[in-house]
Protein backbone atom coordinates (compact mmCIF):
# COMPACT_ATOMS: atom_id res chain seq x y z
CA UNK A 1 0.00 0.00 0.00
CA UNK A 2 1.47 3.34 -1.31
CA UNK A 3 2.57 5.54 2.07
CA UNK A 4 1.50 9.22 2.44
CA UNK A 5 3.54 12.12 3.94
CA UNK A 6 1.52 14.34 6.59
CA UNK A 7 4.03 15.43 8.79
CA UNK A 8 0.97 17.71 11.00
CA UNK A 9 -1.15 14.86 12.15
CA UNK A 10 -3.67 14.39 15.45
CA UNK A 11 -4.87 12.20 17.22
CA UNK A 12 -8.04 12.54 15.10
CA UNK A 13 -7.37 13.13 11.62
CA UNK A 14 -5.15 15.69 8.95
CA UNK A 15 -5.58 17.23 5.54
CA UNK A 16 -3.23 16.02 3.09
CA UNK A 17 -1.18 18.78 1.56
CA UNK A 18 -1.85 19.65 -2.36
CA UNK A 19 1.23 17.36 -4.26
CA UNK A 20 -0.30 14.14 -1.33
CA UNK A 21 -3.65 14.62 -2.78
CA UNK A 22 -3.14 15.01 -5.85
CA UNK A 23 -1.15 12.02 -5.88
CA UNK A 24 -4.23 9.89 -3.86
CA UNK A 25 -7.35 11.21 -5.01
CA UNK A 26 -6.06 12.06 -9.11
CA UNK A 27 -3.57 9.48 -9.61
CA UNK A 28 -4.37 6.53 -7.49
CA UNK A 29 -7.62 7.10 -7.84
CA UNK A 30 -9.32 6.76 -4.07
CA UNK A 31 -12.44 8.05 -3.03
CA UNK A 32 -13.96 8.50 -0.02
CA UNK A 33 -14.05 5.25 2.78
CA UNK A 34 -10.64 3.88 0.97
CA UNK A 35 -8.15 2.97 3.74
CA UNK A 36 -4.41 4.99 3.43
CA UNK A 37 -0.96 4.76 5.23
CA UNK A 38 0.55 7.68 6.29
CA UNK A 39 3.88 8.56 8.15
CA UNK A 40 4.49 11.91 9.98
CA UNK A 41 8.18 11.52 9.59
CA UNK A 42 8.76 11.11 13.54
CA UNK A 43 8.61 7.65 13.97
CA UNK A 44 5.24 6.55 13.21
CA UNK A 45 2.41 5.09 11.09
CA UNK A 46 -0.63 5.81 10.93
CA UNK A 47 -3.99 4.00 9.11
CA UNK A 48 -6.39 6.61 8.00
CA UNK A 49 -10.18 6.85 6.21
CA UNK A 50 -10.53 9.38 3.78
CA UNK A 51 -13.72 11.19 4.20
CA UNK A 52 -13.48 14.20 1.75
CA UNK A 53 -11.35 13.21 -1.52
CA UNK A 54 -10.67 16.87 -2.37
CA UNK A 55 -7.22 16.26 -4.94
CA UNK A 56 -6.71 19.87 -3.18
CA UNK A 57 -7.00 19.11 0.62
CA UNK A 58 -7.66 15.56 1.40
CA UNK A 59 -9.28 14.93 4.20
CA UNK A 60 -8.65 11.94 6.07
CA UNK A 61 -9.67 10.69 9.49
CA UNK A 62 -6.95 8.79 11.41
CA UNK A 63 -8.15 5.25 12.87
CA UNK A 64 -5.01 3.52 13.91
CA UNK A 65 -0.74 4.12 14.90
CA UNK A 66 1.70 2.63 15.13
CA UNK A 67 5.30 2.90 15.52
CA UNK A 68 8.08 2.24 13.23
CA UNK A 69 9.00 -1.74 13.80
CA UNK A 70 13.20 -0.87 13.31
CA UNK A 71 14.09 2.34 14.00
CA UNK A 72 17.85 3.16 13.90
CA UNK A 73 19.67 2.34 16.78
CA UNK A 74 21.59 5.10 16.78
CA UNK A 75 22.13 8.51 15.65
CA UNK A 76 24.20 9.18 12.57
CA UNK A 77 24.69 12.63 11.32
CA UNK A 78 26.83 13.45 7.72
CA UNK A 79 27.85 16.65 6.92
CA UNK A 80 28.76 16.32 3.18
CA UNK A 81 30.38 19.25 1.11
CA UNK A 82 27.73 20.01 -1.60
CA UNK A 83 29.29 18.30 -5.11
CA UNK A 84 30.05 21.04 -7.87
CA UNK A 85 26.85 18.20 -9.59
CA UNK A 86 23.91 18.97 -7.90
CA UNK A 87 22.31 16.20 -8.91
CA UNK A 88 25.19 13.71 -7.06
CA UNK A 89 24.38 15.19 -3.71
CA UNK A 90 20.66 14.48 -4.52
CA UNK A 91 21.65 10.66 -5.22
CA UNK A 92 23.59 10.55 -2.02
CA UNK A 93 20.44 11.44 -0.11
CA UNK A 94 18.40 9.38 -1.82
CA UNK A 95 20.30 6.24 -1.25
CA UNK A 96 21.59 7.22 2.32
CA UNK A 97 17.50 7.86 3.44
CA UNK A 98 16.99 4.22 2.09
CA UNK A 99 20.36 2.88 4.28
CA UNK A 100 19.47 4.95 7.24
CA UNK A 101 20.81 7.97 8.45
CA UNK A 102 19.52 10.94 11.06
CA UNK A 103 20.87 14.20 10.32
CA UNK A 104 22.63 15.72 6.74
CA UNK A 105 24.57 18.91 6.73
CA UNK A 106 25.82 20.67 3.37
CA UNK A 107 28.70 21.85 4.85
CA UNK A 108 31.25 24.33 2.80
CA UNK A 109 34.73 24.18 2.49
CA UNK A 110 37.68 26.25 1.75
CA UNK A 111 37.82 24.21 -1.30
CA UNK A 112 34.15 24.00 -1.85
CA UNK A 113 32.84 23.97 -5.76
CA UNK A 114 28.89 24.78 -4.45
CA UNK A 115 28.09 26.87 -1.62
CA UNK A 116 24.23 26.94 -2.17
CA UNK A 117 21.34 24.03 -2.16
CA UNK A 118 18.14 24.06 -3.39
CA UNK A 119 16.55 22.98 0.23
CA UNK A 120 13.16 22.39 -1.23
CA UNK A 121 14.37 20.25 -3.59
CA UNK A 122 16.26 18.15 -1.40
CA UNK A 123 13.96 18.08 1.55
CA UNK A 124 11.33 16.20 -1.78
CA UNK A 125 14.16 13.74 -2.26
CA UNK A 126 13.97 12.70 1.47
CA UNK A 127 10.41 12.40 1.55
CA UNK A 128 10.51 10.27 -1.60
CA UNK A 129 13.22 7.84 -0.76
CA UNK A 130 11.57 7.49 3.09
CA UNK A 131 7.98 7.38 1.86
CA UNK A 132 9.78 4.76 -0.83
CA UNK A 133 11.96 2.57 1.39
CA UNK A 134 9.16 1.93 3.98
CA UNK A 135 10.44 3.91 6.89
CA UNK A 136 8.77 6.52 9.46
CA UNK A 137 11.66 8.68 10.15
CA UNK A 138 11.92 12.01 7.89
CA UNK A 139 15.97 12.83 8.42
CA UNK A 140 17.08 16.50 9.15
CA UNK A 141 18.06 18.43 6.20
CA UNK A 142 19.90 21.24 7.77
CA UNK A 143 20.76 24.58 6.01
CA UNK A 144 24.36 24.65 4.33
CA UNK A 145 26.81 25.40 7.35
CA UNK A 146 30.58 26.75 7.02
CA UNK A 147 33.12 23.83 8.18
CA UNK A 148 34.53 25.60 11.13
CA UNK A 149 31.01 26.56 12.67
CA UNK A 150 29.91 22.75 12.17
CA UNK A 151 33.34 22.04 14.19
CA UNK A 152 32.25 24.14 16.94
CA UNK A 153 28.81 23.05 17.22
CA UNK A 154 29.46 18.83 17.01
CA UNK A 155 28.28 17.56 19.84
CA UNK A 156 28.02 13.51 18.96
CA UNK A 157 29.56 10.99 20.51
CA UNK A 158 32.07 9.89 18.29
CA UNK A 159 33.45 12.26 14.97
CA UNK A 160 35.07 11.31 12.05
CA UNK A 161 37.01 12.79 9.44
CA UNK A 162 38.01 11.24 6.11
CA UNK A 163 39.95 13.02 4.71
CA UNK A 164 43.19 12.21 1.65
CA UNK A 165 46.13 13.41 2.82
CA UNK A 166 49.03 10.85 3.88
CA UNK A 167 48.88 10.90 7.51
CA UNK A 168 47.86 7.83 9.52
CA UNK A 169 44.19 7.07 9.64
CA UNK A 170 42.33 3.91 10.83
CA UNK A 171 39.04 2.64 9.71
CA UNK A 172 35.87 3.17 11.22
CA UNK A 173 35.53 -0.21 12.73
CA UNK A 174 38.51 0.43 15.02
CA UNK A 175 37.34 4.09 16.17
CA UNK A 176 33.41 3.10 16.21
CA UNK A 177 31.50 2.11 19.82
CA UNK A 178 28.12 0.35 18.73
CA UNK A 179 24.69 2.50 19.63
CA UNK A 180 26.41 5.71 19.87
CA UNK A 181 26.14 9.10 17.76
CA UNK A 182 28.35 9.74 14.98
CA UNK A 183 29.36 12.81 13.02
CA UNK A 184 31.41 12.05 9.97
CA UNK A 185 32.97 14.71 7.50
CA UNK A 186 33.26 14.14 4.30
CA UNK A 187 34.78 16.96 1.93
CA UNK A 188 34.64 17.97 -1.59
CA UNK A 189 36.17 17.04 -4.16
CA UNK A 190 39.39 18.95 -3.90
CA UNK A 191 39.03 17.42 -0.44
CA UNK A 192 39.81 19.40 2.85
CA UNK A 193 42.27 21.98 3.65
CA UNK A 194 45.18 21.31 5.49
CA UNK A 195 43.94 23.91 7.76
CA UNK A 196 40.49 22.48 8.01
CA UNK A 197 41.82 18.86 9.03
CA UNK A 198 44.20 20.11 11.65
CA UNK A 199 41.00 22.53 12.84
CA UNK A 200 39.46 19.01 13.19
CA UNK A 201 42.22 16.87 14.71
CA UNK A 202 42.39 19.57 17.46
CA UNK A 203 38.52 19.47 18.26
CA UNK A 204 38.21 15.98 18.80
CA UNK A 205 37.92 14.40 15.26
CA UNK A 206 39.37 10.95 14.17
CA UNK A 207 40.75 10.46 10.90
CA UNK A 208 39.52 7.78 8.71
CA UNK A 209 40.12 6.00 5.89
CA UNK A 210 37.48 4.06 3.28
CA UNK A 211 39.67 2.71 1.28
CA UNK A 212 42.48 2.21 -1.03
CA UNK A 213 40.47 4.14 -4.18
CA UNK A 214 40.16 8.08 -4.10
CA UNK A 215 36.39 8.19 -4.18
CA UNK A 216 33.99 11.20 -5.19
CA UNK A 217 32.30 13.12 -2.54
CA UNK A 218 29.36 11.00 -3.07
CA UNK A 219 30.66 7.76 -2.79
CA UNK A 220 32.67 8.33 -0.13
CA UNK A 221 29.45 9.79 2.14
CA UNK A 222 27.51 6.63 1.17
CA UNK A 223 30.50 4.20 2.12
CA UNK A 224 30.79 5.40 5.65
CA UNK A 225 26.87 5.93 6.00
CA UNK A 226 26.66 1.64 4.90
CA UNK A 227 29.52 1.10 7.28
CA UNK A 228 27.93 2.94 10.32
CA UNK A 229 24.48 1.02 9.38
CA UNK A 230 25.93 -2.37 8.94
CA UNK A 231 28.26 -2.07 12.54
CA UNK A 232 24.94 -1.33 13.89
CA UNK A 233 22.97 -4.87 12.70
Amino acid sequence: MTLFYAPEISSSGCILNAEESTHCVRVLRHVAGDTIRLTDGLGFFYEATIITANPKACVVEITGRTEEPAPMPFRLHMAVAPPKNAERLEWFLEKATEIGISQVTPIICEHSERSRINHERLMRILISAMKQSERATLPVLSEATAFSKLIEQASEDIKFIAHCEPQKKSTIGEFYKKNHSALVLIGPEGDFSVNEINQALKSGFSPISLGKSRLRTETAALAACTILNFINE
